[in-house]
């Protein structure tokens, strides 16, 4: 069986996965042990020109087996704006990741209130104003990725959607 391959009963899969939080202008960056257990935040990559390469960099470096890209759905679940970006995002980090010929999945999961979550938790923490804001992203993306990695574990199966399947 290869180690990334569901487990019946077992728990997730096993391998390096990076959670992604994608906005207009910053894009956090979350990583997660190699037993997939625990989410922690790595960095805020600039949106633009360059973001996809650095991504991957951080896929190679890191050893990453999936990138676990938040969907931003409305509440009633509905595609907006902000979902068609992030999905066109996670489908040219899915074209680069082949290009580049890497052994990477490329997985959507719903990311509903995850900013929200991660606001509230770094305003606890005495996080405020412009350094809130440098943080709240790789926040969000360890809030999506943590919800991914403990879905997995409830249920067995791969969180969201494959990158590439019909969602």
């Amino acid at each position: 069986m290869h180690p990334t391959e569901p487990r019946a009963g077992l728990g997730p899969r096993r391998g390096v996965r990076i959670g992604v939080d994608v906005g207009d202008v910053r894009i956090g960056i979350a990583l997660c042990d190699p037993h997939a257990l625990l989410a922690t935040p790595l960095e805020t990559v600039p949106r633009g020109s360059g973001d996809i390469e650095r991504i991957l960099d951080i896929a190679v470096d890191h050893e990453v087996v999936e990138v676990v890209v938040g969907l931003p759905r409305s509440l009633s679940g509905r595609f907006g704006p902000a979902a068609v970006k992030a999905t066109g995002f996670a489908e040219a980090v899915q074209e680069a990741i082949t290009g580049r010929a890497l052994p990477v999945s490329v997985r959507l999961v719903d990311e509903r209130l995850t900013t929200v979550s991660a606001e509230r938790v770094l305003r606890e923490r005495g996080r405020k104003g412009a350094r809130q804001r440098a943080v709240v992203d790789q926040a969000a993306a360890v809030v999506i990725l943590q919800h991914a990695l403990d879905a997995e574990r409830s249920t067995g199966r791969p969180p969201g959607q494959e990158v590439g399947r019909s969602l």
